[in-house]
């Protein structure tokens, strides 16, 4: 049954609250769009739940009229996941923020999903605890919970996948369930949260999130390898991993976008291919992790070694690496920015970081090239002119390069920031075979068709 505009606010406004379901302009213009270069749709309303009844509620009353929904956390993904662009609902979970349950003897955490990774490593301290994925942006749990994001500390701790022990869903008809437990292992039927986990929102929403987390180490040490080729880079990370040096982060950012951190972050690091490194432990055993490692990095041409013990000079290092995508965007205000992610074994990076700064020097665009090369993950940054048809079609065919570049060498169209909007058409030939055996489960779980529908698999014919 279709209803009108009105009714749809009344009915949401008796599940949530009157101040907590909106069609202000700014608002719906907020939850139109994420950090992706993504053409933004403005939702019909945006409701901020706070608790799981809530949720269940409104997606019971969506589902029996057949409105999408789309959960919202910060809006930092970047393949637009959040983008509405069937309109419906938008829920924001900034109210469901909470902190529910720290069990330190354990390593354990239970969360709401709007808490962001700051906030919860903030409640963590105090425990002596930590939560390590990192992808930069101050994403929501329940964000990075559905994308199965990762970043610079994956080489050590691990995805998002590895972390989420359970979850609480609800369905697209209300019902909610739990998907794991409180141990550290189970053998006990199909492992439905690593279904969930990754999945964009498109087969349940998130309510409760638990984690597992870890002690902060007694010493951590970052550190800035430069190199006079990326292949030097590589090989040296690559001898890193085969030494079973307890690294934590080993990130590759190359020539052109240490010219642009220097502009941006006013660093002044030599303009060469370079690694961002860091070592966690104990004192005596980083000693020795970090005198290994430097024998093994001056073996691969390493020209200039330099390490940060002092946590503001981390945090500084750090920082220029994380808003490097900030620095690309304001060197070019007056363009769009287009991630590339692809992620190949590791064999393989050298080739496709080389391949991909050849296709974008060849396009005559902007960009730049940085790799978590821990795991083989690495983006391209491109720049490109949003109304300059030219400009679209080769952005789109470097993305295309790229990510058929690592397919035929057993990779995959994305490593971390997921399917989205975007990489539908990639994740049809990178599993081709398996994609109707996604649908199935997909339509199993969400036979209206509600749940952040238009994202992942392609639209039922």
């Amino acid at each position: 049954m279709t209803i009108t505009h009105d009714h749809l606010l009344l009915e949401l406004k008796k599940i949530t609250d009157e101040k907590r379901v909106t069609e202000n302009e700014t608002i719906l213009e907020h939850h139109s769009k994420d950090e992706s270069h993504h053409t933004p749709v403005l939702p019909e309303t945006v409701v901020f739940p706070v608790s799981s009844e809530e949720v269940s509620a409104i997606l019971k009353f969506a589902n029996t009229h057949k409105i999408p929904v789309v959960p919202f956390g910060v809006g930092s993904s970047l393949e637009g996941h959040a983008i509405p662009i069937k309109g419906g609902i938008s829920i924001d979970f900034q109210f469901m923020n909470k902190v529910l349950e720290v069990r330190p003897e354990d390593f354990l955490v239970r969360v709401q999903p709007g808490v962001t990774r700051t906030e919860l490593n903030q409640a963590l301290k105090k425990y002596g605890l930590f939560f390590p994925v990192d992808p930069g942006a101050d994403a929501t749990i329940g964000g990075m919970a559905a994308t199965n994001a990762s970043g610079t500390t994956s080489v050590r701790y691990g995805i998002m996948r590895n972390q989420v022990r359970d979850l609480e869903v609800v369905l697209a008809d209300g019902n909610t369930i739990h998907t794991g437990g409180l141990s550290a292992k189970s053998s006990s039927g199909y492992h439905l949260t690593s279904l969930f986990v990754g999945s964009e929102g498109t087969l349940g929403v998130f309510t409760e999130i638990t984690l597992k987390v870890y002690g902060i180490p007694e010493t951590i040490v970052a550190g800035r390898a430069t190199f006079p080729s990326v292949k030097d880079a590589v090989d040296g990370a690559v001898s890193l991993l085969s030494a079973g040096i307890a690294i934590a982060r080993v990130e590759l950012v190359d020539e052109q976008s240490i010219e642009l951190v220097n502009r941006h972050s006013k660093t002044d690091y030599p303009v060469r291919p370079t690694l961002f490194l860091e070592f966690h432990g104990n004192e005596q055993g980083v000693k020795q992790d970090i005198s290994f490692a430097q024998e093994l990095l001056d073996a691969n041409h390493c020209e200039k070694l330099v390490f940060e013990t002092d946590s503001l000079k981390r945090a500084k290092l750090w920082e220029a690496r994380h808003n490097l995508a900030y620095a690309v965007k304001h060197s070019f205000p007056d363009k769009k920015m287009m991630i590339t992610d692809v992620c190949l074994p590791i064999s393989k990076l050298t080739d496709a970081i080389v391949y991909a700064r050849h296709v974008i020097e060849e396009s005559g665009l902007n960009g730049s090239a940085i790799g978590h090369v821990g795991d083989g993950n690495f983006h391209a940054n491109l720049m490109f002119d949003k109304n300059d048809p030219e400009e679209v079609k080769k952005a789109y065919d470097i993305n295309q390069k790229i990510v058929e570049f690592a397919l035929e060498r057993g990779g995959t169209c994305t490593g971390e920031h997921g399917i989205g909007i975007g990489k539908i058409k990639y994740l049809n030939k990178e599993h081709a075979d398996t994609v109707p055996l996604m649908q199935m489960i997909k339509n199993q779980f969400d036979p209206n068709n509600i749940l952040n529908p238009g994202k992942v698999l392609p639209e039922k014919l």
